[in-house]
């Protein structure tokens, strides 16, 4: 056979193999047209839903074999928060609040209630107690209020040495000292129970910090005579001087301030109207620091007032 050149294909040579579809047609132009509104939506979504598994599969394969799911720790801040608002925000609240109120009661009275007592007790303001009464708390308890931040460090370290020289001595004859300022006693009395443990000194200790941070110290001193035991059911100056003397507080002499001081330490076994030896010399030697402490400005940071003169 003769092949003429016109041929595209002659029969010697080898024609060329189909390599795909044919892209000249109707279908060329939909497989070049854009996607169709929404379409390209789904194909991300299909393709995120395909690799979801995938995800999953690698997290499950990084954790041993029988292990847990990873639990959600969420516990631990709500733990924090709740010790911070027990620690921080209830003194904050307490202090802040008793600034300018008396506390309604104490847990101390709530004992002596508890206990058959008949709680007696008339809060006044520091302007309506004798002045009398102030220095000769501060001769009795604390001839450094007006000068410490709610500690005296240096009674501290004679209260050690002499209770460690007690020691030595029959349990019968021991005389403890203590070194409790009136801040001290203040954060005691009105905020805490009576007990002699190291959790409740510690606690008191923490709540004096707050108070000689937030109260100045005429609250401080209000707040110690009004909420004092003095006898049986007997708080607070007012009615520890009608109690005893049948006077308002106002009233009392240096000498009826004196005994009301001296039997604080113990209010339940000491009588101020009618005192026996002890409370009488005990009584006559805080008179005399009472002198000291109006001489030497002991009690200004309390007494804004004039003096009122001995009797």
């Amino acid at each position: 056979m003769s092949v003429t050149p016109d041929d595209p294909h002659p029969a010697s040579a080898p024609r060329p193999e189909h390599a795909g579809p044919d892209n000249s047609g109707p279908d060329a132009a939909a497989a070049t047209d854009p996607p169709v509104e929404g379409q390209a939506d789904r194909q991300s979504f299909d393709a995120s839903a395909q690799g979801a598994p995938r995800l999953a599969e690698k997290e499950h394969a990084s954790r041993a074999p029988g292990a847990p799911a990873r639990p959600k720790r969420r516990w631990w801040w709500r733990i924090a928060l709740g010790l911070a608002f027990v620690g921080v925000g209830i003194p904050a609240l307490l202090t802040l609040a008793f600034r300018w109120f008396e506390p309604p009661f104490t847990w101390l009275m709530v004992e002596r209630a508890l206990a058959g007592e008949q709680i007696r007790r008339t809060p006044i303001p520091l302007e309506r107690m004798s002045p009398h009464l102030v220095r000769a708390v501060i001769a009795a308890e604390d001839a450094c209020f007006c000068s410490h931040f709610g500690f005296d460090v240096e009674a501290i370290q004679d209260a050690i040495e002499h209770n460690e020289r007690q020691a030595a001595r029959p349990p019968e004859r021991r005389r403890l000292r203590g070194a409790s300022t009136i801040s001290q006693q203040t954060a005691k009395n009105v905020f805490l129970w009576e007990d002699r443990t190291w959790l409740r000194k510690g606690i008191e200790t923490y709540f004096t910090v707050w108070i000689e941070a937030f109260w100045p110290k005429e609250r401080i001193m209000e707040a110690y005579l009004n909420n004092a035991e003095w006898g049986d059911g007997v708080f607070g100056a007012e009615q520890a001087a009608r109690v005893n003397f049948s006077k308002p507080a106002a009233d009392l002499t240096a000498r009826e301030a004196a005994r009301l001081a001296a039997v604080l330490p113990s209010p339940n076994r000491w009588s101020a109207d009618n005192p026996g030896p002890f409370v009488r010399r005990r009584a006559a030697t805080i008179v005399g620091r009472m002198g000291v402490v109006r001489r030497e400005g002991l009690a200004d940071c309390v007494l804004a007032r004039p003096s009122a003169p001995a009797q």
